[in-house]
């Protein structure tokens, strides 16, 4: 048997707030969608009907509706400021950040071993290869340690990931 799901309650600022971002046009779709999945919560709308009429799946509807309750105290307390309440909302319809190792080289590093791959090589070298120039940014404290692979990733890229 389904758990009965835990209602939401907008107060009249809460609920301007997520009319304006569903009827955005300059706003993210994922956060439009997001603030429909509420607005159609709040008016009492089943998560089986909400995701049908929105076309998407029904544990998106449960997600959303979950972090739109875990925020609600924060909400409350923000009653009355609705520029800091807007940013709140901003952030309960956004997406957590994701896992994954974060970069290991700042943009500052990569910046330098592209300056490095565009010096003349040393005499003895006729260019420079991934594994002359990982020795290199080694040898000029660059980095302690860096791999060919993400020599070649950094020279080959227009757009190389960073560390924060």
């Amino acid at each position: 048997m389904a758990r009965p799901t835990q209602s939401i309650q907008l107060t009249a600022e809460q609920e301007h707030v997520l009319q304006r971002l569903a009827r955005s046009r300059e706003t993210p779709h994922s956060l439009v969608q997001r603030s429909r999945i509420v607005l159609s919560a709040a008016q009492g709308i089943a998560g089986k009907a909400i995701s049908i009429q929105l076309g998407i799946d029904e544990d998106t509807v449960v997600l959303w509706r979950k972090r739109w309750l875990e925020g609600q105290t924060k909400l409350e307390k923000l009653a009355g400021h609705s520029g800091k309440l807007s940013v709140l909302i901003g952030e309960l319809l956004s997406d957590r950040p994701r896992s994954g190792s974060p970069g290991k080289f700042s943009a500052e590093q990569i910046c330098q071993i592209i300056a490095l791959a565009c010096e003349q090589p040393p005499e003895h070298l006729s260019h420079w290869t991934h594994e002359d120039l990982a020795r290199e940014v080694v040898t000029r404290d660059i980095a302690d340690s860096i791999s060919t692979t993400s020599i070649g990733r950094f020279l080959k890229s227009g757009r190389p990931q960073t560390a924060p």
